[in-house]
């Protein structure tokens, strides 16, 4: 039920961020490509990167805790039955979503409720396996669909013994969203299995998922972000796009998380493959969905001066999720000016 993170090296957590400009450029230290910004917290491990355990004491976890911890939580990634998947008419199904505890309270007695919209059979309420902070659980319920075409969503909130609901990132539910019918199918866009790119040397089996909902999302985000704070839009680029897939791709597929190929290549190298000739970019990466990836990066003020570089002007998005990486789910962003 618990999914095995293993410990991040201290080159990870040095190496969140790269970046390329025109200027020569001085040794730098390991895990960095070039730096025009320098870290401001060495050593600093985002609150949603940090290094956990798999979980095998779940019953030995104490019921009692500190009255003062804080509960908190993050929706990983949807197990089974991600969004607008098609549903028979009247067909049984489970949904299961996967959590981690991001909080310091113990979960224990914990469960999640149904909350509102399309109750499809869902039960009142579900447990939540014991998970400690940290810690990562899959939780399930067992739904049937509707037996009329149409697009469902219900809604279930995550809740601790006392009966309050938790936070899940920024929201306070989550769902599961079908459609049965014929009214609207999944485009293959949407999210398709690939036969990979793989670098030379790489794994060769690896068969990820892409979602074009996350990539739209990430790039809406960061906009967002930049809107913000009074500074133009970044315009999707086809050769950065294709660069930041290729490593996310390549990171899911050789289980790693850093800004170093498996073929020892850098952003540059991987930008001048894909035919981007100019010398000003950066790279930033993060893991889960894409209010993580947001959370991540604004955690830490040099990603964050990253997504808000003002001689950016373009931008590639690329997501790649394997089931046998330790981390799921990888996002590059690559962004480049002129």
């Amino acid at each position: 039920m618990y999914k095995k993170i293993f410990l991040l090296s201290i080159l990870f957590l040095s190496s969140c961020i790269s970046i390329g400009v025109d200027a020569p450029q001085t040794p730098t230290p390991a895990g960095f490509v070039t730096a025009t910004l320098i870290p401001t917290k060495a050593g600093f491990v985002p609150a949603t990167l940090t290094p956990t355990f798999e979980s095998t004491v779940a019953p030995t976890l104490a019921v009692t805790q500190n009255a003062n911890c804080k509960d908190s939580a993050i929706l990983l990634r949807d197990v089974t039955i991600p969004d607008d998947t098609n549903i028979k008419a009247g067909e049984k199904f489970t949904k299961t979503w996967e959590f981690q505890n991001v909080g310091d309270c113990n979960w224990v007695g914990y469960t999640i409720q149904f909350d509102s919209g399309d109750e499809m059979s869902a039960p009142q309420s579900a447990p939540v396996p014991d998970t400690a902070p940290k810690g990562i659980v899959q939780v399930s319920v067992n739904l049937t669909a509707p037996t009329v075409d149409g697009t469902y969503q219900g809604n279930f909130t995550l809740h601790n013994t006392n009966g309050n609901s938790i936070f899940i990132g920024t929201e306070k539910t989550f769902w599961v969203k079908i459609v049965v019918g014929n009214l609207n199918p999944q485009t293959p866009s949407a999210s398709t299995t690939k036969t990979p790119y793989v670098p030379s040397g790489g794994n060769s089996n690896c068969s990820y998922t892409q979602n074009a909902s996350y990539v739209s999302q990430i790039i809406s985000l960061i906009n967002q972000a930049r809107v913000t704070a009074k500074l133009s839009t970044l315009t999707v680029n086809a050769q950065l796009t294709s660069a930041a897939q290729n490593h996310s791709i390549d990171m899911a597929c050789n289980n790693f998380l850093n800004h170093t190929g498996s073929d020892g290549s850098t952003i540059g190298n991987r930008l001048a493959d894909a035919g981007f000739t100019s010398l000003n970019y950066l790279e930033i990466i993060a893991i889960g969905t894409p209010q993580n990836a947001i959370d991540q990066w604004r955690a830490d003020a040099g990603h964050w001066e990253a997504v808000l570089n003002p001689s950016m002007k373009y931008i590639g998005v690329g997501y790649a999720y394997y089931a046998d990486s330790n981390f799921g789910g990888y996002i590059t962003v690559t962004m480049g000016g002129n």
